[in-house]
C-alpha cells in the first residue's frame, strides 16, 4: 500500500517541525493603515482635493554622469542626449513659466545647485514668481543612495544653505535625485531641517514618517503622472499624457468627496516644454486652473501642503505599528 502524502516514510525518525517564515525587513517608518479608516479633514476653505505641480529644474554634467536620453545613449560626451536636456533650461523651462503665469498657478520647484553656476536667472525667475524652491540635489548626474552617511549629511547641509541664501528662507522640502535613498535619508533630512520629503510615493494623503529626531511628513509625490515615466519610459503620446492628466483630475476629485487627498503632476521642461507637448499641457491645467477659480479645489504647492497639516492636524498622530 502506498504511504499517505501526509505520513513519514521514517515511522522512526521525528517529523520535521513545520516552516516558519523570518519576518520580512521593514523600514520601520511608518505602519500599514487603510486609506479608508483614517479621521477627515479638508484643505483651506473646505477644498477636498489639492492640487500642486512638481515642476523639476536640472543640470546634468558634460561627458560624464546620470541623464534622461531622448536616444540611444553614445559613448560620453553624448552630445545628443546632453543638448536635449539643456533645452530645458534654455527653452522649456521659460516657456513652461509662461504659461503658469498665464493660468495663474503656482509651482513647487525642484531645483540642482548646480543651476545656481550654470542659469541663476532662471531660479531668480522662480523665485520672483512666488513658487517654492525644494531641494532636489546638486545634479542629477549623480544618485545620492551610494553616499556615504557624512557625505550624504554634506550634500543636504549643502542644498539648504545655498537655496537658503538665495531665497531668504531655507527649503522645507525634498525631493532626492532619481528619488534615490540610503537607508539613513529621512533621517538625515529631519536632523538638518527638512520638514518634507516627496520621495515616498506610497499615499493619496499626506503621512507622518519617523525618524531618530521626530516626524518628518511625505507629501504625495507621483511616479505615474509623472512625465519622465509615462512619455520617455513608456513612450507616451503628449496627447495620451495629457488625458491622463484629466483623468486623474475627474477621478480623484471624485474621490476626495470622501475624503480629503493630494494629486501632484510632475514636470520637466525639456520633456513638456517641447513646444508640441506644450500645446497638450496647457489643453489639461487649463480645466484644473478653471475648478481653482470656481473654488473647487485648492491649488498649492507641497510646503503649503506640509503646512497646512503641521498647523492644522497636529492631532492626527501615527497610528502604532503592528
Amino acid at each position: 500500500m502506498n504511504p499517505s502524502p501526509l505520513s513519514s516514510t521514517n515511522p522512526g525518525r521525528a517529523a520535521p517541525a513545520p516552516w516558519a517564515p523570518a519576518p520580512l525587513a521593514s523600514h520601520g517608518r511608518f505602519p500599514y493603515q487603510a486609506i479608508t479608516g483614517r479621521a477627515d479633514y479638508a484643505w483651506p476653505n473646505g477644498a477636498r482635493l489639492a492640487v500642486y505641480l512638481g515642476f523639476n529644474i536640472e543640470h546634468f554634467a558634460f561627458g560624464e554622469g546620470l541623464g534622461a536620453e531622448l536616444g540611444p545613449a553614445s559613448p560620453h560626451p553624448d552630445v545628443l542626449n546632453f543638448a536635449w536636456r539643456e533645452y530645458g533650461n534654455r527653452v522649456g523651462a521659460w516657456r513652461c513659466l509662461e504659461l503658469f503665469d498665464e493660468l495663474a498657478l503656482p509651482a513647487g520647484v525642484l531645483i540642482n545647485t548646480a543651476l545656481y553656476e550654470h542659469c541663476p536667472e532662471l531660479v531668480d525667475a522662480c523665485l520672483a514668481r512666488g513658487d517654492e524652491l525644494i531641494g532636489h540635489g546638486y545634479s542629477n548626474a549623480h544618485r545620492q543612495g551610494g553616499l556615504s552617511e557624512p557625505d550624504e549629511r554634506a550634500l543636504l547641509e549643502h542644498c539648504r544653505d545655498r537655496i537658503g541664501q538665495h531665497a531668504g528662507r531655507a527649503p522645507a522640502g525634498w525631493l532626492s535625485p532619481w528619488i534615490s535613498e540610503s537607508h539613513a535619508t529621512p533621517d538625515l533630512l529631519a536632523e538638518t531641517g527638512y520638514r518634507y520629503t516627496l520621495n515616498w510615493c506610497h499615499d493619496d494623503q499626506p503621512v507622518r514618517m519617523r525618524t531618530r529626531v521626530g516626524d518628518l511628513w511625505a507629501i504625495p509625490y507621483p511616479q505615474e503622472l509623472n512625465d519622465i515615466p509615462m512619455i520617455m519610459g513608456r513612450k507616451m503620446d503628449a496627447r495620451d499624457f495629457a488625458d491622463m492628466i484629466l483623468d486623474q483630475f475627474e477621478e480623484m476629485r471624485m474621490q476626495a468627496q470622501r475624503q480629503p487627498l493630494v494629486m501632484g503632476i510632475a514636470l520637466h521642461p525639456y520633456i513638456v516644454g517641447q513646444p508640441y507637448r506644450l500645446r497638450h499641457l496647457r489643453r489639461a491645467l487649463a480645466p484644473l486652473a478653471a475648478a481653482r477659480d470656481r473654488g473647487e479645489i485648492w491649488f498649492a504647492t507641497p510646503g503649503d501642503i506640509c503646512r497646512h497639516m503641521a498647523v492644522s492636524y497636529t492631532h492626527l498622530t501615527l497610528p502604532t505599528n503592528r
